[in-house]
């Protein structure tokens, strides 16, 4: 039995416990869990109970504190693991707390499986013998040869190697008792947060022992679900397209085909990976009648000085993202990463559940941004497998023929706002270039050229590196339909050495309505 729609699925990774002093009461607990969810769109909670540590009494797992025999390197970490363990330790049921404050509300309550997170960062399996690092528990320190090493990016080469049997015998076990906290709706495996699970060459190959711990993991909830006469669903975040899918080693095709899962959502590794197939996954799920669901995480890798203020461009794009999903076949919208209090997020998550509510409020349609961080950085290569189609940013070179980088972007809207713009913003740019830019075959002529700089009370200059080329749109091209934008490269000032280059693509849809 598929689950009923749920609108938004919120995940919530666990942050909640460490937001009250020790000691938390539950009611503090589950005031800080549902106050960003009450009254909103949000029809499914997944709580993220297990990274590397059992956060509940086990007798098998390494429980939250015990690698460190509780002392702690900061205060934050004492209040957040000290509260967990002080629940169990009054005889308190903090899940059960939790999944009934959801039935309350209407809201389904997930447990929330992390298959391979990694915040270890600059450790290496090389390191675990003598770190102190308190997140690290016993089982990585005793066998080092379970870990990924240099088949996987330095920050994540303490990551579980899949393909090693006993770290999948050891998965299923932290995955079924889990599932067993609570009288939970269901659980999330989250192979998304980190997804690096099997040696990067072999992954492909290897895909079948990830599909294997699925069939396993499918057996103890078909279990759970007899013992208690109803449902216990299995929810999967797997990433935005197919190809990476793929690399990564879900044989997506097969977990549907199988039925493996009765959830599918879409989402980055590293933040909002808005590049999802959406036709294909949900052409793929609603053969076996399965849900699919677009992820949408931080927008730190959209950052850009644009010509409003990022708040507000940050709903316009995630307004944008959802109108885009949902018409495009998507069942709903999935967050992840959106820590806030009450009113946080409330202004999106009270409309991008439907296309209704999305209707009237101003957007931003953009050309898949594809942000490649330093090769030395401490993330360097989480953006692997994500954004892999991204056309921006792109250097503004001469071609032979006159032709120049093409860009898509998907407008969703059907509604005709009262203003649209066309949004280019280029770097290195100055009076003496000169390009042309064609919207699906029709040159556009002279752009309105803006700088933030100059238009910014707060700053001095009066130009800075980037400069925005701005068009007014007609409704016919501000319509619903995938518009194509050329830029072309007329002339370049020649005492620069440094190309043209072309940071976003963007089309702004302003209504009568203001975006709160």
């Amino acid at each position: 039995m598929a689950p009923p729609p749920y609108g938004i699925i919120y995940n919530w990774d666990g942050a909640p416990h460490g937001y009250s002093a020790y000691p938390q009461s539950i009611d503090q607990f589950l005031a800080k869990v549902y106050a960003p969810l009450e009254d909103t769109q949000v029809g499914a909670l997944c709580w993220c109970i297990a990274l590397h540590e059992a956060t509940w009494p086990s007798e098998y797992l390494d429980v939250t504190g015990d690698s460190t025999d509780r002392r702690y390197a900061s205060a934050r970490t004492l209040h957040h693991v000290e509260n967990i363990r002080g629940f169990f330790e009054r005889g308190e049921d903090p899940y059960g707390a939790l999944v009934a404050r959801g039935r309350e509300q209407g809201i389904a309550v997930y447990a929330s499986v992390r298959m391979n997170d990694n915040h270890f960062w600059d450790l290496r399996p090389t390191d675990l013998a003598t770190t102190t690092r308190n997140e690290l528990t016993p089982l990585r320190k005793q066998h080092p040869e379970w870990l990924l090493g240099d088949d996987a990016p330095g920050w994540c080469s303490t990551s579980w190697n899949l393909a090693i049997p006993e770290v999948r015998s050891h998965i299923l076990r932290l995955v079924s008792e889990a599932c067993r906290q609570a009288d939970w709706d269901g659980v999330e495996l989250d192979w998304q947060r980190h997804a690096f699970h099997l040696p990067a060459d072999h992954a492909y190959r290897l895909r079948y022992t990830l599909t294997s711990l699925m069939r396993a993991i499918r057996a103890e909830t078909e279990a759970i679900a007899a013992e208690r006469g109803r449902p216990f669903h299995v929810a999967v975040r797997v990433a935005t397209t197919f190809e990476s899918c793929r690399n990564i080693g879900y044989d997506i095709e097969t977990w549907v085909g199988e039925k493996l899962c009765d959830l599918v959502i879409a989402g980055g590794n590293s933040g909002t990976d808005p590049g999802a197939e959406v036709e294909r996954f949900t052409a793929l799920c609603q053969r076996q009648g399965i849900p699919f669901y677009g992820g949408f995480d931080s927008d730190g890798r959209q950052q850009a000085r644009r010509l409003r203020p990022h708040a507000q461009w940050r709903q316009e794009w995630f307004r944008g993202l959802a109108r885009n999903y949902l018409d495009r076949g998507a069942q709903g919208i999935y967050v992840f990463n959106w820590h806030g209090h009450r009113d946080t997020h409330r202004p999106l998550l009270t409309t991008m559940g439907s296309l209704d509510t999305l209707t009237g409020h101003d957007k931003t349609y953009a050309a898949l941004h594809r942000s490649i961080g330093p090769k030395t950085a401490g993330r360097a290569g989480a953006e692997r497998d994500d954004r892999i189609y991204g056309e921006t940013p792109v250097d503004l070179l001469p071609t032979l023929t006159g032709t120049g980088p093409t860009f898509h972007i998907h407008l969703s809207d059907e509604e005709p706002p009262s203003h649209a713009e066309l949004q280019i913003e280029i770097a290195h740019f100055t009076a003496a270039d000169k390009v042309r830019v064609v919207l699906d075959g029709e040159d556009l002529g002279d752009p309105i050229v803006r700088d933030t700089a100059a238009e910014d009370p707060n700053d001095p200059a009066d130009i800075s590196e980037n400069k925005w080329l701005t068009w007014s749109l007609s409704d016919k091209q501000a319509g619903r339909g995938i518009r194509e934008v050329q830029v072309i490269l007329l002339d370049r000032d020649p005492r620069l050495s440094i190309p043209l280059h072309i940071e976003h693509v963007e089309i702004y849809l302003q209504y009568s309505a203001t975006t709160s």
